[in-house]
């Protein structure tokens, strides 16, 4: 940390002459102005001759031009009680905080960001004030996220806050504790830490059950300023989204049954033969609670990317993303013959073209597709897709940084 003095301005308060005096004993001046800076020459001779009160003096905990990141300011009045104190950063940005019982100190609700110059100012409850300016070191690392839903949208019931970041985080407790989810309605939830699909590290909130329809959702990640550790980087900038959850729509999947259904309020609204996964290896299907991801449309499936070599390279119409791994419901013209007696894709749910697209056009991204059956390779796993549905409350609290 820079041994650099903060650089400070005086003004004086109504009335007083516009020269503060510093009323300190001759030997402790030198001690002064290495914690605040120095004063204006003569003015503590004249405090002596008019008898008025000491000047104001402050102290900040960072000083110069590569202060470190990462810590709350600290401000310190010399003497007397401070009435105000403003932390402004060089972007227009702002840091709240509380002046202390006894009026002496006042310290930040939020940390020092890294490579941001700020200037405090402070007012005491005589009417003086000082200033002091100090900037914070550049940080050598940034780290980033992706943040999904998007902005703005309109989600089904079953859709989690997700949070993918660029590099490993290693302070996951800081990091959680910076990420603050409000609610329409109280909803109960939390916060789990797993590996994406990805190999990333990534946190995602669910609530208890599904959403109700109509609650309004908002992240506020207070990120800016936190060091999320060895090989990690920092944050240099919040974020935030909002959504809203639509209606209350499951689609219901029978692997033995080899039908579909989609359910809104409970009340089932369409059903259609299909034909999941062949059973026994790779190319069967998974099992429980995943969630729709994206509405694709007409995209080009090609089995190499799924390890599954040569099998098939396809343009497939109505593509509804289930998995990263690669499990889509879609149309499937080409297995007509299987629909409704029997299991013979490469791991998907095929409809007919007239189906795929009758619920293609009803679903939302979001949507839980309930998926049961024994002809299935096992259970969509927490980071391929949204599969936090698959872990019981219990253990996704447990998940937490912060339980």
């Amino acid at each position: 940390m820079s041994s650099a003095r903060p650089r400070i301005r005086r003004t004086a308060p109504a009335g007083r002459s516009a020269r503060l005096a510093l009323t300190v004993p001759a030997a402790l001046l030198a001690a002064a102005l290495t914690a605040c800076s120095g004063g204006a020459a003569g003015s503590a001779a004249q405090a002596g001759e008019d008898g008025k009160a000491p000047g104001t003096s402050i102290s900040v905990n960072l000083r110069g031009e590569a202060a470190a990141p990462g810590g709350p300011v600290k401000v310190t009045l010399a003497k007397g009680k401070l009435k105000t104190v403003s932390v402004t950063a060089g972007e227009g940005g702002a840091l709240a905080g509380k002046i202390s019982a006894d009026g002496r100190t006042w310290i930040s609700e939020r940390i020092a960001a890294p490579g941001t110059a700020y200037t405090v100012e402070a007012k005491d409850a005589d009417g003086g004030s000082d200033s002091a300016t100090f900037t914070t070191a550049e940080a050598e690392k940034v780290n980033k996220l992706s943040l999904a839903p998007g902005k703005n949208t309109t989600v089904g019931i079953a859709q989690p806050l997700s949070v993918v970041f660029d590099h490993p985080v290693k302070n996951k407790a800081a990091v959680e504790k910076a990420l603050k989810v409000s609610t329409s309605n109280s909803t109960e939830g939390s916060w789990g830490w797993l590996q994406d699909y990805s190999g990333k590290d990534r946190v995602d909130w669910r609530p208890r059950e599904y959403w109700k329809p109509g609650t309004k959702v908002t992240l506020a990640a207070e990120l800016n300023g936190i060091d999320t550790g060895a090989d990690g980087g920092w944050f240099v900038r919040d974020y935030t989204t909002t959504f809203t959850i639509g209606a209350a729509q499951v689609v219901k999947v029978d692997l033995d049954g080899h039908r579909l259904s989609l359910h809104r309020d409970g009340k089932q609204v369409f059903q259609a033969p299909m034909s999941g996964g062949t059973p026994g290896g790779d190319k069967a299907s998974w099992r429980g609670t995943a969630v729709l991801m994206s509405k694709e449309g007409t995209i080009n499936m090609r089995s190499e990317t799924v390890g599954l070599g040569d099998a098939y390279d396809k343009m497939v119409d109505y593509s509804m993303r289930l998995t990263w791994s690669g499990m889509y419901a879609h149309a499937a013209p080409w297995n007509s013959g299987y629909f409704g007696n029997a299991n013979r894709s490469s791991g998907c749910l095929g409809m007919s073209d007239a189906n795929a697209s009758a619920l293609y056009g009803q679903v939302r991204v979001g949507d839980p597709f309930e998926i049961t059956g024994a002809d299935a390779k096992g259970t969509v796993a927490e980071g391929n897709g949204y599969g936090a549905w698959n872990v019981s409350w219990t253990d996704w609290q447990a998940k937490s940084a912060l339980k």
